[in-house]
């Protein structure tokens, strides 16, 4: 995450789903925000002091307003139970972006799947693509039609491109068949849970020719890497080179949670692998990598870790802090 931030208003927050709300968010005395592209994420820093990292789901056109869209998680952290339960329209908030590490990549057509709130970040790519003029469909799950989000703007934007998938009425989405049906020179992008994320995965592997698919999870990944060995939890120590610190990071605590006792202004959100936040330059050691963010193919070569999870596999760990 960009270490670039600053105090936005929320100008206003409207329905777009049983359960899921928008926050439009702006300068506080108006003009232009950063530019961003679809894919992108920016870190809100609730009242409360979490911070938290969501899609922008907005218009790229709009310059003005950057736009999120939060589910109400009961089992959740209490990040979006904060946002659905805190008058927030009005005040200003944190913000650091935006971020991209869901980027659209050139291909000749687009799948687009999404499960839930998973389509906050596949909305404005069917703007973009349906600008450029691209092959695309989306497909949308969700439990009733009640927590279809953006569903009418949808269908208005792709018409026939766009499948409304409420369980209750259709049961799950037949992810087989729209994989079936894609040309394999098309990209497949996916957003949602887990079990919908997994079920791409598969059915990509299995494919012939085989898929590598774009996702976007809201948890970490279980690894599945074949050869891949246990993970390594024990004792390590870990060095901080910038501030001068040497500490221990325990078997049951994380990296993170060890540097934040002595800096507690390093930048994190999910804790669980998954955005990107907590992202930190490795200058000696082997890191142990558990993140969702490195590709696996990378991980050998990689110089940075994400701190939230990811442990060492040498006894020293030296980080850029």
């Amino acid at each position: 995450m960009s270490s670039d931030s600053e105090r936005l208003l929320v100008r206003q927050a409207r329905w777009v789903a049983r359960d899921v709300v928008e926050l439009r968010l702006t300068r506080p005395a108006g003009g232009a925000l950063p530019p961003w592209e679809p894919g992108a994420h920016v870190e809100l820093t609730l009242p409360s002091g979490l911070r938290r990292t969501y899609s922008l789901c907005g218009d790229i056109a709009d310059g003005q307003a950057w736009t999120v869209a939060v589910h109400r998680a009961p089992d959740g952290r209490g990040g979006s139970r904060e946002i659905h339960d805190t008058a927030l329209v009005g005040r200003e908030l944190e913000v650091r972006g935006p971020v991209n590490r869901f980027p659209l990549m050139p291909a000749e057509g687009y799948l687009l799947l999404a499960g839930g709130i998973g389509v906050a970040p596949l909305l404005p790519m069917a703007r973009e693509l349906t600008a450029r003029g691209l092959p695309w469909r989306l497909v949308l799950g969700a439990r009733d039609r009640s927590r279809l989000a953006y569903a009418e703007e949808l269908v208005a934007l792709g018409g026939d491109r766009v499948l409304l998938v409420p369980q209750d009425e259709a049961g799950l989405p037949d992810l087989a068949a729209e994989l079936a049906a894609t040309p394999p020179a098309h990209a497949v992008y996916a957003c949602g849970p887990r079990p919908m994320l997994d079920a791409v995965t598969a059915l990509c592997r299995a494919a012939d020719p085989p898929r590598t698919p774009h996702l976007e999870r809201f948890t970490a990944a279980v690894s599945e890497l074949p050869g891949e060995s246990a993970p390594r939890s024990g004792e390590f120590e870990v060095v901080l080179n910038r501030s001068g610190l040497r500490m221990t990071v325990p078997a049951h605590r994380s990296v993170l949670d060890v540097v934040r006792e002595k800096l507690p202004d390093v930048p994190y959100s999910c804790e669980e692998g998954y955005c990107g936040s907590c992202e930190t330059p490795v200058t000696a050691g082997l890191p142990d990598h558990r993140d969702t963010v490195i590709d696996p193919a990378e991980r050998p070569t990689a110089t940075t870790m994400m701190i939230c999870v990811s442990r060492s596999a040498s006894p020293v760990l030296e980080l850029d802090l």
